[in-house]
């Protein structure tokens, strides 16, 4: 099937969950700790039960999986999966970097992205069969360079093994730009050849699922460390990249 017939509709969710973000950017930072210890705003919340309403409208027989509830129809052919606030602590912090993420799962892999960020006005818009655009207009990655020459970004420190750290040290010490914690922005920056390699593990599909169909439309590789097709049944591990080779390079470092 054509899964751009979904990308409108994906798109009028983009367009629903910007004015909640913009409302709240900058404003009190209030927020909740989650029992893993991370924040959640009212902004997430508002976005997600948003998002869920205008989907149980369109396509009531689709599922859905976000961050901030629980599971529906989950093992329905179609699930849409949402992360309002991808990055609630860069939100908190009153930076633009944050994105609303949302994804269209077929039988358990991602098929249409997309990443909108409402404060810079820009959106990622990824599918399955048909070239990434941002804005609109097509994207392409870079031609990858050597890791001695790429542009590297790794997730929140927390978020890795301890002993990973030693390949991730090795990897900081090649590259000559490493930047740290940029949440989904790092992968749309790839995706328009701005960098070369996102590095993250401890991921849930609400995190990555909407970066496969932006990074693979965009004409580059994303994984897991291990090589497998992120689905809804992975380790949790997420290497994206201009090409494969790189990020192979990559992860011999991590012993992978």
């Amino acid at each position: 099937m054509d899964y751009a017939d979904y990308v409108p509709f994906a798109c009028e969710l983009a367009d629903l969950a910007r004015p909640i973000a913009r409302s709240h950017f900058r404003t009190s930072g209030s927020h909740e700790l989650k029992g893993d210890g991370s924040p959640v705003t009212l902004a997430d919340r508002e976005i997600e039960l948003c998002l869920r309403a205008a989907i149980r409208a369109a396509h009531p027989e689709h599922g859905i999986l976000g961050e901030e509830e629980g599971p529906e129809r989950i093992d329905a052919r179609f699930v849409w999966v949402l992360d309002p606030i991808d990055g609630t602590r860069g939100f908190l912090a009153g930076k633009p970097l944050f994105g609303t993420l949302i994804a269209l799962f077929e039988n358990g892999y991602p098929v249409v992205g997309i990443i909108d960020q409402p404060i810079l006005d820009e959106r990622w818009v990824g599918c399955t069969g048909r070239a990434t655009t941002f804005n609109g207009e097509p994207i392409h990655v870079r031609a990858a360079p050597d890791l001695a020459a790429s542009v590297v970004y790794l997730g929140w420190p927390a978020c890795f093994d301890i002993e990973d750290r030693p390949g991730l040290d090795a990897i900081e010490a090649i590259a000559p730009v490493t930047l740290f914690d940029c949440d989904c922005y790092a992968y749309g920056l790839l995706a328009m050849g701005q960098a070369d390699l996102v590095l993250e593990a401890d991921l849930e599909p609400y995190d990555y699922g909407a970066l496969v169909p932006i990074i693979r439309g965009a004409g580059g590789f994303a994984a897991t460390w291990g090589g497998d097709d992120p689905g809804f049944e992975t380790d949790g591990t997420f290497v994206a990249a201009g090409d494969e080779s790189l990020a192979r390079a990559a992860l011999r470092h991590l012993g992978r």
